[in-house]
């Protein structure tokens, strides 16, 4: 089967395409033909060798796939070769072909295409994740997005409003203002122009917001400071801009704000049976048409290379995918 391949930290086009060995189910696992694969801002970082998970070499990056099972364990009773399904594989999956463990793959709701298929698992647990388990986010309280042009935002956006909340989100261009508008946001600010943090204490009657959900990190994070609610909850996403802030823990103390980790994972990692339950909320949620993956850019398996390029500049709305024929 083709995979793409990193035999060392590299940027996109250091990556080789080549054949590698169909693999076999392990225990408790279902192998899967390929039919979308989700491009994530985390596999660029992976390939650098920036992100917190290091896999060996050569490996081969990519957490989320649709498709078809192709092959399963004998000790796997959920699925069975055929079913439609989407999944986290927790790498590996830029190829034709991924493994998956059995408790991390899911029927794919009825009307979803491969593409919004693939990309659903990962974004939307971790939002669910962030505004539910961790900022505890209540109907009424306002809730600041960042990055709401992004998967992860377009993600926040929506759970956010399905909970009750009002939400502002922040995007750079015009183009994805209007896309985190058309998701759902009450308010769309432009994070370039200086006077964004006065607007969101506007725009909540000087209380600034209840929570802030932050991808990008940096000087976003540092400004998110400011606008914070007291008793607001500042949820650490990741690190987008490419700094990792600190915060003069002053600020902390005379807000009584909260500075969140959201580190999705590896809380998943040790409960699987969360990962179900929150699986369950998120297809409730899709039902009530609350909540839609949006796909902004599609690219072939061979393209992948330009897809993270395209990532990594900023030019995907939405989600980007690699289609396999």
């Amino acid at each position: 089967m083709k995979v793409w391949q990193v035999n060392d930290w590299c940027e996109p086009d250091g990556m080789k395409l080549g054949e590698v060995p169909l693999p076999e189910p392990g225990p408790g696992q279902i192998r899967i033909r390929n039919r979308a694969i989700s491009v994530n801002f985390f596999d660029l970082l992976q390939i650098q060798g920036k992100y917190q998970v290091k896999p060996g070499f050569p490996f081969t990056p990519g957490a989320e796939v649709s498709g078809v099972v192709d092959a399963v364990d004998g000790a796997v009773t959920a699925f069975a070769k055929g079913d439609r399904v989407m999944a986290m594989t927790v790498g590996g999956s830029y190829g034709e072909y991924s493994l998956a463990d059995a408790y991390r793959a899911f029927p794919i709701p009825k009307g979803l295409s491969w593409n919004e298929a693939a990309s659903m698992p990962i974004v939307y647990h971790t939002s669910w994740f962030a505004l539910v388990k961790r900022a505890a986010l209540r109907a009424g309280e306002t809730l600041l997005v960042h990055a709401g042009a992004s998967g992860v935002g377009m993600s926040a956006i929506q759970i956010g409003k399905a909970l009750g909340a009002k939400v502002i989100a922040t995007a750079g261009e015009p183009e994805k203002r209007r896309f985190a508008r058309s998701q759902g946001a009450d308010f769309v600010l432009d994070y370039h122009e200086p006077g964004w943090v006065d607007r969101v204490k506007e725009l909540t009657e000087r209380r600034g917001a209840d929570v802030i959900y932050d991808p990008v990190g940096g000087d976003i994070f540092d400004l998110s400071t400011r606008c914070v609610a007291a008793e607001g909850r500042l949820l650490v996403i990741g690190f987008a801009g490419g700094r990792i802030p600190n915060i003069q823990v002053n600020r902390i103390l005379l807000k009584n704000m909260s500075v969140v980790g959201v580190f999705w994972g590896d809380y998943a990692n040790s409960r699987p049976w969360y990962i179900r339950e929150t699986q369950n909320c998120l297809e409730a949620l899709y039902t009530e048409g609350k909540i839609r993956p949006s796909v902004g850019s599609a690219y072939r398996l061979s393209e992948a290379p330009m897809a993270m390029r395209d990532i990594a500049d900023r030019k995907v709305v939405g989600k980007a995918v690699l289609t396999v024929e």
